[in-house]
């Protein structure tokens, strides 16, 4: 069920961030190279140059850091259940107008985040079938049986997309061959977004803990780009130390990742 019929030109990078963490409380603002973790995330976000980059968030606090370093912030109500739940209602307040027909959904987690990353799922929305698409990369051997890397199951169209079919937090497919990782950033039609958000939450969403299902059960198209490199999500002390490691003694450009349309 495609929800548009031709290629977004007027796309929009949404970042969502809050700072009621549970494991890394205030993990936005924590302080890497200098700079809070959100700004390097508006930066690889910046150089996707794929539109212009919002951070979506309820606290001042992460506006005001934005703000400093001159990108732009959208408040938003504290009572959302999803990132997708955030983006969707900043999208609203900044561009009642609807003029932005797409939408990329960037974890505020991602210091490291390779621009190439963010275009590779945007690229997809150029085919009218698609309605959302997703960036994935091959799992790691000790990620097979990890619960907490999620799993993506798709019929290959090429080397490097394919049509997705379920996630999950299993093994999957069975039997021999690759499995594949599902980095949790989105590019949505923004019909595609308005269908999801207003919709309640599927049951196999609520057993597998994955939103993505929503989509799946709605019979909107979800495509998965292909990438080479799983990026780096803070949600830890030891991820936040890898994430130092990395960028504080020379300032380093992040990852690069070789992508072929």
């Amino acid at each position: 069920m495609a929800v548009s019929l031709y290629p977004p030109t007027n796309p929009i990078v949404l970042i969502p961030a809050r700072l009621a963490a549970t494991r890394l409380p205030g993990k936005p603002l924590i302080d890497i190279a200098g700079e809070p973790m959100i700004v390097h995330v508006w930066r690889r976000a910046m150089e996707a140059e794929i539109g212009p980059v919002v951070v979506a968030t309820p606290d001042p606090a992460i506006i005001a850091a934005i703000e400093a370093v001159g990108g732009q912030a959208q408040l938003t109500g504290f009572e959302h259940q999803s990132g997708s739940d955030r983006i969707a209602e900043a999208l609203d307040r900044l561009d009642p107008g609807c003029r932005h027909d797409a939408v990329i959904n960037v974890q505020g987690d991602l210091p490291i985040l390779a621009p190439e990353t963010i275009r590779a799922p945007f690229r997809l929305l150029a085919d009218s079938a698609v309605d959302i698409a997703t960036p994935v990369a091959l799992a790691a051997d000790d990620e097979r049986d990890n619960s907490d890397v999620v799993k993506a199951v798709f019929e290959p169209i090429g080397a490097h997309a394919g049509k997705a079919l379920y996630f999950t937090r299993l093994p999957a497919p069975s039997g021999t061959g690759p499995l594949y990782h599902h980095i949790g950033l989105y590019a949505y039609r923004r019909a595609a977004l308005q269908a999801f958000v207003a919709a309640p939450q599927s049951a196999l969403e609520k057993r597998e803990r994955l939103e993505q299902l929503r989509a799946l059960s709605l019979g909107l198209n979800v495509h998965v780009a292909v990438v080479d490199t799983v990026p780096l999500g803070v949600d830890t002390q030891a991820d936040l130390d890898r994430a130092r490691g990395l960028l504080e003694p020379t300032r380093s450009a992040p990852e690069t990742i070789k992508i072929t349309t």
